[in-house]
């Protein structure tokens, strides 16, 4: 595995790959990797002939209360990890080469409607920081394929919607969540989690899976199931931020008829804000 660090030398690496006719598949990542993450690497090896992985804790994507500079970063770790596992070149950035101008004089890219709700109203501007880098990505890499989590479910379809409008050629490919044993899905930021935090956690996915077999069962009151979430999270020991039923594929809430849906789930254990999900069709 090679690791690249500015634009020109990656551009040039594709190039070359290009003209022999290769498969690009493009994972990004903000590093501190886990088996999650490798899963992802997985589906991108089986896919392309080359595979490009980038390591990049985003500025644009941190609130000013957020943990931006305590994330973890394990790059030693994370380098070894991404060779074993058959990735061909780690992108890996400074700031300043992607934000010459500074991030907050950059051009932005904004997903209207899908950007502001649920994750984006409790993170305002996040998700404008989450298109603009992978959207630099994009053009950077010019991948055939790029592989994302579905554990962060609106940053999937927030990617999905931007390659639409953008008309980009490239495939965006969702890889259900890695779970532990317990069913907690799998984050970088479990491990801010104490030991007594951690040992509740997973009951954030067993409430999620309860409202999933509601449902199942013909519950069609989605707001009175929501706020049964919201109750039942509380009751677990979280502070919930959001706990909500929509539509699969635009997130908005559902319609009589609607049979694509999926419960989404935001909250907070101590200081760490958990998100999961389940889909569901009717």
């Amino acid at each position: 595995m090679r690791t690249v660090r500015t634009i020109t030398e990656l551009r040039g690496m594709i190039h070359v790959w290009r003209n022999k006719g290769e498969r690009i598949a493009f994972v990004p990542t903000m590093g501190n990797l886990h088996a999650g993450h490798i899963h992802l690497m997985a589906q991108a090896v089986h896919r392309a002939d080359r595979v490009v992985a980038s390591i990049f804790v985003n500025p644009m994507q941190f609130g000013a209360n957020e943990d931006f500079t305590t994330y973890p970063r394990t790059l030693s770790a994370d380098s070894i990890a991404l060779a074993e596992n058959g990735v061909h070149a780690l992108f890996l950035p400074e700031v300043s080469e992607l934000y010459p101008h500074g991030a907050e004089n950059t051009t932005r890219v904004e997903v209207v409607g899908l950007s502001d709700i649920l994750c984006g109203a409790s993170r305002p501007g996040h998700f404008v920081g989450v298109a603009t880098v992978v959207n630099k990505f994009f053009n950077i890499v010019q991948p055939d394929i790029a592989v994302f989590g579905e554990k962060d479910y609106q940053q999937l379809l927030v990617i999905r919607r931007m390659v639409a409008d953008l008309c980009l050629p490239i495939t965006i490919l969702g890889v259900p969540t890695v779970r532990e044993p317990d069913g907690l899905a799998m984050s970088s930021r479990n491990g801010y989690l104490t030991a007594e935090q951690r040992s509740g956690a997973s009951r954030l996915y067993q409430v999620l899976r309860a409202t999933h077999q509601h449902i199942s069962e013909g519950a069609r009151d989605y707001a009175m199931l929501a706020e049964q979430g919201m109750q039942a999270l509380r009751d677990a020991g979280f502070t919930p931020d959001y706990f909500t039923v929509r539509r699969s594929h635009d997130l908005m809430l559902p319609e009589p008829g609607d049979s694509e849906l999926v419960v989404l789930a935001a909250a907070w254990s101590g200081s760490t804000r958990l998100i999961d999900n389940i889909q569901i069709d009717i």
